[in-house]
């Protein structure tokens, strides 16, 4: 299937956000260690979220979590840790994937996992037993999710859990947001240092807990204003926190720069609340920065600022070439499309000094079985009138409403067979 995108000269919306599906993945990991029969509040309806749930609920000897990379890493984890025996397995994309740290981690640890295909890549054979714990030392620059899935079920460990992490550590806020939902449980999980995190081996508490929605969800929205440049467009995005715990909450800071303000109706910490985004006229003629504590908001800001004609220096970005594809070489062959020449000056940096090529007429863009692909490109429409999308339907793994709410917001949308 492809998508035809015709964007509004003016952007005047209401959206309402899905719920945070890095919230709502750790919630129910914590809430089923717990044993609570009462599901969080406003879960996120996205494919991610639906897979762990599905796991969760029906527990089959092969549990398939199909692409979501989060769910993979963090059921490795969980079934480690409880009874029973699964094999674990995803789309031949996510059997590429690399998950040998965190296996090697939990097999010091006492878990009993056997790789049934390659070694270091799903599929898994999980034997789940009480794990006895103790002190452990892993890089800090893969991929965050080893981590969360480590400290969640530190607290079920005979001895919890020591966790040294050596070398740079990247997406710190992913790492600080499940300590924060694992102390909302009851646990007992503190940062001992810069770079070691200690786990208590104190149970999990059952108790209500509620979702807000996504700030990732919300970058595209921040990103169809910028680039929209209308002084009377305005968005208002719903469900959102000021001082979010979430690490893609810094896109209203990184915005700012591109000339978007953000708005709360009400600052009330912890509150969810409605945000407008509103043009103002002062923004930064380039923008530099280091993405190691958002790497999913790489794709957005390439695509934004090449859509401004704002040269960038993006750097902590070694962590995209293991997503859902390689994201690195996606944004160079989908940007060359459309006539821009983003270029990796060095490993981890991706740089565009406004070089221009010959764009291909009726270009399509590629979507890679990545979510992130889809959306940061949609807005390019603003600037691209007919810019076509392959394989939409791949936000269904994180914001299944995401072409409703463009509609919502008044971009045309046609639909073609794929080519």
């Amino acid at each position: 299937m492809q998508y035809i995108l015709n964007a509004p000269e003016t952007i005047n919306a209401t959206i309402d956000l899905p719920a945070s599906k890095s919230i709502s993945n750790r919630a129910l990991i914590i809430n089923a260690l717990a044993g609570n029969g009462i599901m969080p509040d406003n879960l996120s309806d996205c494919d991610d979220t639906e897979v762990i749930l599905d796991a969760l609920r029906d527990m089959p000897d092969t549990i398939d979590i199909k692409a979501a990379g989060t769910a993979m890493r963090f059921m490795t984890a969980y079934l480690a840790v409880t009874p029973g025996t699964h094999l674990l397995t995803g789309t031949e994309r996510m059997k590429q994937r690399p998950i040998k740290v965190l296996v090697e981690a939990l097999r010091y640890l006492g878990a009993d996992i056997s790789y049934e295909g390659n070694e270091g890549y799903p599929p898994l054979r999980i034997n789940g037993k009480k794990l006895e714990g103790g002190s452990i030392e892993i890089p800090g620059n893969v991929s965050s999710q080893y981590i969360s899935a480590l400290l969640m079920v530190a607290p079920v460990m005979e001895k919890g859990l020591e966790l040294k992490l050596t070398g740079d550590i990247i997406s710190r806020p992913y790492i600080d947001l499940t300590l924060c939902t694992m102390i909302d449980f009851g646990a007992e999980a503190e940062w001992l240092g810069s770079d070691t995190i200690k786990v208590e081996p104190k149970p999990y508490s059952p108790r209500p807990y509620f979702i807000e929605n996504d700030w990732s969800a919300a970058s595209y929205w921040y990103e169809m204003l910028a680039i929209n440049g209308n002084e009377e467009s305005e968005i208002k995005l719903t469900g959102l926190t000021d001082g979010s715990r979430q690490g893609d909450s810094a896109v209203k800071y990184l915005f700012s720069m591109l000339g978007i303000k953000t708005i709360f109706e009400t600052r009330e910490p912890g509150v969810p609340t409605t945000v407008t985004l509103k043009r103002i006229s002062m923004a930064s003629d380039r923008l530099d920065y280091d993405f190691i504590n958002q790497p999913d908001m790489v794709q957005t800001f390439v695509v934004c600022c090449c859509m401004m004609n704002r040269p960038f220096c993006f750097t902590g970005l070694s962590s995209l070439r293991i997503k859902e594809t390689d994201r690195i070489e996606a944004l160079k062959t989908e940007m060359r499309k459309l006539g821009y020449v983003i270029e990796e000056t060095s490993p981890g940096e991706l740089r565009w000094d406004g070089t221009r090529c010959e764009p291909e007429p009726g270009a399509a863009i590629n979507t890679y079985e990545d979510h992130r692909m889809a959306m940061a490109f949609a807005p390019a429409a603003i600037k691209i009138p007919g810019l076509r999308i392959n394989d939409p339907q791949v936000v269904s793994k994180s914001y299944p409403n995401f072409w409703l709410d463009l509609t919502r917001a008044g971009f045309a949308i046609g639909e073609e067979a794929g080519a």
